[in-house]
């Protein structure tokens, strides 16, 4: 190991109080756990060379070395004091932040140095002999010693008392000063305090560590005292820059001064965790931070003190300071400043900043308190509120006929200045019309009376010709003689409250989107026309109400804005087929109604109807596809049994649900007996939601036949209703009043539970019968997201196989929405159930997409079997021929006759259902068939 040189003694006598030794002390780095130094020259001249040892087990290995010479013939006590942390020097991007310096020194002669207890720093009692020269080692901490000193005992405790006072002084008053900002928050609210009390905090928590206050309460060991610095100096960046965006409100200015703020918070919440790890560069960061922070709150405050915030005005004083204060300590951690004082100074300098920023916000959150109010007098209230309205003064003189405002009225209407400063006459060639009289009626009526007051709303017009709405509230001024001298109010431009009323009142009776008038006004219009039917023998109103059929479903696939769409088109294509007297209104979502008045002839009104017709099937495009709809259209021209417009209009909307029942696409004129139909269907539905608890439903099963054994091959379950009153209601009759009104879906969802549970019980009676059972599914039913999950539970309900279920569908029913009925097929399919085609050929009969649904069975309509021509047979066997082809079973329907069944079994048709092979029954009939059909072959057999 190679010796260290030796070092050249600094002398001292018993009047040096502090000496700086740091210029006088050799660092030397990573000598290892034993190092070896040439000592000093001694009193006799000679050099000799010592070895000493590490004491800690963790030792860096560096090492400094100093020498003291006491060249007088007195003993010298001292104390050696090496800092644990000094602000000045500590860095700005990768600080010191403090630690441990001197593990023990060890001199060249005499015994190890006792270390004195210190929270400040490494202290050392040092005695040196008259005329002893000693080198003293001493085993470095950490890799840096920032300054050594050589104290006397005395001098070195009064200097430590006398800044205790300082910094207990200093301490307080942040404390009192964060305690006080805190008291305020809670008793004011507003948030200012809040602001300025994390960063009052955060001050005291920062000199508290400074000052090694923060020690006395907590133990801060050496190792964890640079993350409680660097937290601290984190904490104070983040609340200043808080402070500065809370005072400033600059919220207020841009948002994007709210997304600056929290994206700098949070990056130095981010470097706050990073402390953990590296105090250092956490501390760092946050120095740049605060600089960052003054240098841009100044550009901030200077920009918005021109243009005039008072806010900013206001902390210009404040904010210098704090420029000064980062000045100053960027001097002092870069050694620029360098003496014992600054490190008190800087943190006494922020705590009288924050002092400072504290009575700031105090003077402008408290400034609209009633302790810094002034008393106005009556006058001087009445004038500053009527400044504060914004409201025009309108003065009339009486006796001189002169009318002043203040501010100009001549202004706001574009005229030239003090156009309307003169006599009142001058105002009337500038009001409107409808309103001169009332204005000049107003007027005398109040220099009559003596008394009153005005309060009149009129128009003004402009110097671009459009009118102004201007409100005059004004009180006369009686004279002695008791004659009215003046007449002063107030005048304010009410144009847009008028317009907003006029808006309102257009759209309380008409509809938004057409801008047509609404239902309300369609009948008060149909009633004026109604009245003048008994005095004019010409007018004889007709009313048409449209319905555009199947717009729900449209709307539901192509989106509110194709219905938005659709609704326009068709208003502008209707009101075009109006005449002069006639009226067109929107009266529900895609209901229209028009008013008739210029026809009275019945052709002429059947070619308006038909015309009506026309306008609403001809195509309709949208993002690049023809829509193709059509009206149900019901119409009622007036009788003289006919007195209100609600019973004129309900007339005809019975007409256009008639032709809806009709299958829609259809005119259908008013006829009496309506009114009972539309009762009937209302109590028909009442009825049927009552029935399924009522148990009045129940099933019908008609045979399936096998024509290759006449066995039976399976059923079709048939809904029937037994009403208690009316008795056996037909399918047809209650089947569509279920579709209108949704109630399809709770009766299809019976009839696949029941029948489902119908054929387990034949099976399990029986035995495991080759049978299948067919229901009818409704069209609500395909459309439903739930139809897989019903199909699902009912089949595991009833404990039936999957293939032993079928659903029957009909052609047109799947062609309405052929990819959504793709789909929803696919996904019953996978169950493993059977899907059958019913009325095959009556359709669409579309061969592409009978391809493409996964279908088994076609059931064959009736009306082919029944044409009895060549051409009939032969489109017969074609279609079954094409069915096996595809891989397809068909089941023929309408078989009466024996040679039917001939016919059918030559061509190669596997089954036959009609009323030859069985009428539809009930459950235990069924079985009682199945029971027959099965023994017989037991007794051929036997």
């Amino acid at each position: 190991m190679r010796p260290a040189w030796a070092v050249e003694p600094i002398g001292i006598s018993p009047g040096d109080v502090a000496l700086d030794l740091s210029g006088a002390v050799e660092i030397y780095r990573d000598q290892g756990t034993n190092f070896q130094v040439s000592t000093a020259p001694g009193a006799d001249g000679i050099v000799r060379r010592i070895e000493v040892e590490a004491q800690d087990e963790q030792a860096t290995g560096d090492w400094a070395v100093f020498a003291l010479a006491n060249t007088t013939d007195e003993q010298i006590d001292r104390l050696i004091v090496a800092p644990h942390f000094r602000f000045v020097r500590s860095g700005m991007l990768w600080p010191d932040l403090g630690s441990q310096r001197i593990r023990a020194i060890t001199p060249s002669e005499g015994f190890a140095l006792d270390r004195q207890e210190s929270r400040d720093g490494d202290t050392f009692l040092v005695t040196l002999n008259p005329g002893a020269v000693v080198t003293f080692v001493a085993e470095l901490s950490s890799r840096s010693l920032p300054q050594i000193y050589l104290w006397e005992p005395d001098a070195y405790k009064d200097t430590v008392n006398s800044y205790t006072l300082f910094r207990g002084i200093v301490i307080g008053i942040a404390g009192l000063l964060a305690l006080f900002l805190t008291i305020l928050f809670v008793v004011k609210g507003t948030s200012l305090f809040p602001a300025t009390a994390a960063l009052a905090w955060a001050t005291l928590a920062y000199i508290s560590i400074d000052f090694g206050f923060l020690g006395r309460f907590i133990d801060i060991t050496p190792g964890s005292e640079q993350l409680w610095r660097a937290g601290s100096e984190v904490a104070l960046a983040a609340t200043l820059v808080v402070f500065l965006f809370t005072y400033l409100n600059l919220n207020r200015w841009h948002e994007r001064f709210s997304y600056g703020m929290l994206a700098w918070v949070l990056g130095l919440a981010v470097i706050g965790a990073i402390a953990f790890f590296d105090p250092s560069i956490a501390a760092g960061i946050a120095r740049v931070s605060i600089g960052a922070t003054a240098v841009v709150g100044a550009g901030l405050i200077v920009y918005l003190g021109l243009q005039g915030y008072d806010r900013a005005i206001m902390l210009v004083p404040s904010w210098l300071m704090l420029l000064v204060w980062c000045t100053g300590s960027w001097m002092a951690v870069t050694g620029l400043l360098n003496n014992d004082i600054v490190q008190p100074a800087i943190g006494g300098g922020l705590v009288l900043i924050v002092l400072l920023l504290g009575f700031t916000v105090m003077q402008h959150a408290l400034s609209g308190s009633p302790l810094f109010q002034g008393l106005f007098s009556d006058m001087e209230r009445q004038a500053l509120a009527i400044s504060g309205s914004g409201d025009i003064v309108w003065d009339w003189d009486v006796l001189r006929d002169r009318v002043i405002t203040k501010p100009d009225i001549s202004r706001q209407l574009g005229l030239p200045a003090g156009s309307l400063h003169g006599p009142v006459r001058s105002w009337l060639p500038l009001l409107h019309a409808d309103d001169r009289d009332a204005f000049r009626t107003t007027l005398d009526a109040v220099l009559e009376l003596r008394r009153g007051r005005l309060a009149q709303s009129f128009r003004l017009r402009g110097a671009d010709g459009h009118f102004h709405w201007l409100s005059l509230r004004a009180r006369p001024a009686v004279g002695s003689d008791g004659e009215v001298i003046r007449c002063v109010g107030t005048l304010v431009d009410v144009t847009e409250q008028k317009k907003a009323e006029e808006r309102l009142l257009h759209d309380a009776v008409h509809d938004n989107l057409t801008g047509l008038p609404n239902r309300e006004l369609f009948l008060s219009r149909l009633d004026a026309t109604i009245s003048m039917c008994g005095q004019e023998n010409n007018i004889r109103p007709t009313v048409f109400v449209i319905d555009i059929d199947r717009f729900k479903q449209v709307n539901d696939e192509l989106g509110i804005s194709a219905g938005d769409t659709i609704l326009l088109t068709v208003s502008r294509r209707l009101h075009r087929l109006l005449k002069p007297g006639d009226a067109l209104s929107r009266v529900a979502g895609d209901q229209f109604a028009m008013i008739i008045v210029s026809e009275q002839d019945p052709a002429r009104i059947a070619t308006v109807a038909d015309a009506v017709r026309q306008a609403i099937t001809a195509p309709i495009t949208f993002a690049r596809r023809e829509i193709v709809l059509t009206p149900s259209v019901g119409l009622v021209s007036w009788t003289s049994s006919q007195n209100s417009a609600e019973e004129m209009l309900k007339d005809a909307e019975l007409a256009m649900h008639q032709a809806k029942r009709e299958g829609g696409d259809r005119i259908e004129p008013f006829r009496p007996a309506f009114r009972s139909v539309g009762t009937d269907r209302l109590q028909m539905e009442s009825d049927l939601r009552r029935a399924l608890d009522r148990k009045e439903l129940r099933l019908d099963y008609q045979p399936i036949i096998r024509l290759t054994d006449d066995g039976i091959a399976g059923f079709e379950a048939l809904l029937r209703w037994e009403h208690p009153r009316r008795g056996s209601i037909a399918p047809s009759d209650f089947i569509p009043v279920a579709e209108e009104s949704g109630l399809i879906v709770q009766l299809g969802l019976f009839a696949m539970q029941q029948a489902a549970e119908d054929l387990h019980d034949w099976q399990a009676q029986l035995g495991e019968l080759p049978l299948f059972m067919s229901v009818n599914l409704s069209s609500r039913q395909l459309i439903r997201r739930d139809l897989v999950g019903d199909v699902r539970s009912v089949i595991a309900r009833a404990n039936i196989k999957p293939h032993c279920f079928r659903l029957e569908l009909t052609e047109s029913l799947v062609m309405d929405n052929p990819e959504q009925s793709t789909h929803v097929l696919s996904r019953l399919k996978q169950l493993g159930i059977g899907i059958s085609l019913d009325d095959f050929g009556t359709g669409y009969s579309s061969l592409a997409y009978l391809t493409r649904f996964p279908i088994d069975t076609i059931k064959v309509d009736r009306s082919f079997l029944e044409d009895n021509s060549a051409k009939g047979s032969l489109l017969l066997k074609s279609m079954v021929s094409m069915a096996h082809d595809l891989g397809l079973e068909v089941v023929a329907e309408g078989v009466s006759t024996e040679a039917d069944v001939r016919q059918l079994r030559q061509i190669g048709c596997e089954y036959a259902q009609s009323f030859y092979f069985g009428t539809p029954a009930d459950a235990d009939a069924s079985l009682r068939l199945l029971t027959e059909h099965k023994e017989m072959p037991e007794r051929e057999d036997a």
